[in-house]
């Protein structure tokens, strides 16, 4: 998984595909996991809602992505 296809997805795709992911969103206190607005929202714009620093946000989910079975 490349860093730029990451931000082609909506955070709610991202949860979808890679599950292993929403523990990344739950242990940064972002509340994406369930919120509607998932859908729309890039990691970018995860970030900045949250006020979240991107390259930590982008380095966990590749983490979780390539960490997880399958």
């Amino acid at each position: 998984m490349r860093a730029a296809t990451l931000l082609d997805l909506s955070v709610g795709e991202i949860m979808t595909r890679y599950p292993a992911t929403i523990a990344v969103f739950i242990a940064m206190q972002m509340h994406c996991v369930g919120c509607p607005i998932g859908q729309f929202h890039t990691l970018p714009d995860a970030a900045r809602e949250h006020h979240t620093d991107i390259d930590s946000l982008i380095a966990a989910v590749m983490t979780a992505i390539e960490d997880s079975p399958g």
